[in-house]
């Protein structure tokens, strides 16, 4: 009876990430992934898995225009973490993810398309506060909370501010209101983006510390040609203004 059991589980657990694969592999030319990052890549329903149509954004929004102008077929899917989603357009041929920060460390692992967007690096912290900093090293007397598996966490890690990570940016806006934390460190205009949606306003920027761009980043076994394509039809769709007019619909 108990290996009738196991074996029923082990079968059941094979055929739930058979399916899951199957999600992620459609008869398409790309698969891409994206997170929850408003208001660039969000689910419209708020969770953390969606599908096709179910998403929406600024980059969501332009990928979409992106493709259909170059004419490449695809697949889209919200997933959670970002950490997965990474790791999956990292190692699997014909994968993307979108947004990235296009930083020299990743530079060769992946192939780029963009920039779709900016993202600049920013401390927030709340309306009071007396906390003044004139660098990022300044920074270093405060507890700092970031987003983990981002490349402001991971920057603000390898200069040895120890940030305080959490699975979602925006539980951060309710730590820094709430004292668990002095300082926020995220991306400018998400974190304030995520601060509404979390019903937190009034944030002040006490220090910007790096200005970044956002891209979509392609699994290197991707071929130039389809790369060289994907970015001639970015260039043109901001050429004639679609970028912008994407860009204002949001914010």
């Amino acid at each position: 009876m108990f290996k009738r059991l196991l074996f029923a589980l082990a079968s059941a657990s094979l055929l739930f990430v058979s399916a899951a694969h199957a999600a992620d592999s459609p008869d398409t030319d790309m698969v891409l992934l994206t997170e929850n990052f408003p208001p660039y890549n969000m689910a419209k329903n708020g969770k953390n898995f969606a599908q096709g149509d179910n998403i929406d954004g600024i980059a969501t929004d332009i990928v979409r225009e992106i493709f259909k102008r170059a004419d490449i077929t695809y697949s889209l899917t919200l997933r959670f973490p970002w950490e997965r989603v990474y790791k999956l357009a990292l190692e699997n041929p014909g994968y993307g993810a979108f947004v990235m920060a296009r930083l020299p460390d990743r530079e060769r692992l992946f192939k780029w398309v963009g920039p779709i967007g900016p993202d600049d690096w920013i401390m927030l912290a709340k309306a009071d506060s007396k906390i003044t900093l004139e660098n990022l090293d300044d920074a270093r007397k405060y507890k700092v909370g970031a987003y983990k598996g981002d490349a402001i966490a991971m920057t603000l890690a390898k200069q040895g501010l120890k940030p305080v990570v959490v699975l979602r940016d925006q539980d951060n806006a309710k730590k820094l209101v709430s004292g668990q934390i002095d300082l926020w460190a995220t991306g400018d205009p998400a974190g304030r983006y995520l601060a509404r949606q979390e019903g937190v306003i009034g944030l002040k920027t006490v220090l910007r510390f790096n200005s970044a761009e956002l891209y979509l980043a392609l699994n290197k076994d991707v071929p130039d040609e389809t790369v060289a394509k994907l970015q001639a039809a970015l260039d043109q769709l901001r050429k004639e203004g679609v970028v912008d007019d994407i860009m204002a619909k949001y914010l």
